[in-house]
């Protein structure tokens, strides 16, 4: 199991809904949780592998915008 987090716009309860579908659907995604509080929004999710490029995909098509935190 692989940890990444991401810097999303993500700031809010009905924000977080529009993107659950998105990330729901992905294959290899076992978990995700979007911090709002934190000023960086940040997106930590837990992939079998890869380098969740399929999570920023689909953040975008959920219409959010999605960095990658390196470290």
């Amino acid at each position: 199991m692989k940890k990444i987090r991401f810097k999303t716009n993500i700031n809010c309860s009905s924000c977080v809904r529009t993107v659950t579908p998105f990330l729901n659907d992905l294959d290899g995604l076992e978990s995700w949780k979007v911090d709002t509080e934190d000023m960086d929004k940040i997106l930590e999710v837990e992939v079998e592998e890869g380098d969740g490029s399929e999570v920023g995909d689909a953040v975008k098509k959920a219409g959010f915008t999605i960095e990658p935190i390196s470290g």
